[in-house]
């Protein structure tokens, strides 16, 4: 088991994506993205590439997906070449987790 302090790695992100992945667990079978988006960003493109999956889990505040609007809690899972983007719709920032993986017929597997 490896502890990582992502604590102190995201704790001066202000906006934008900080990625746990490899360079961090010398694993290339997952990885881990703590997004932030402030109030007026551009939208952000959710797209996991080729051979990977991806589960979007909002932590707070309210983002529009495609014509749905999800909050604290709610979360989506997109595949491969897929693509879409967030947008914080809200005055506040939102601050959303994504998990990945290498997909059944990934290109790692």
């Amino acid at each position: 088991m490896k502890i990582l302090k992502t604590k102190e790695s995201i704790k001066s992100l202000i906006s934008g994506e900080y990625i746990i992945g490899s360079e961090n667990t010398g694993s290339h079978a997952c990885y881990m993205i703590y997004g932030v988006i402030k109030p007026k960003d551009k939208p952000r493109l959710i797209k996991p590439g080729k051979g990977h999956e991806e589960i979007v889990l909002i932590l707070k505040g309210l983002v529009k997906v495609e014509d749905k609007i999800l909050e604290s809690g709610d979360s989506f899972h997109i595949v491969e070449e897929e693509s879409c983007f967030i947008e914080n719709v809200s005055d506040t920032e939102v601050v959303y987790l994504i998990s990945g993986g290498h997909s059944a017929r990934g290109h790692h597997s």
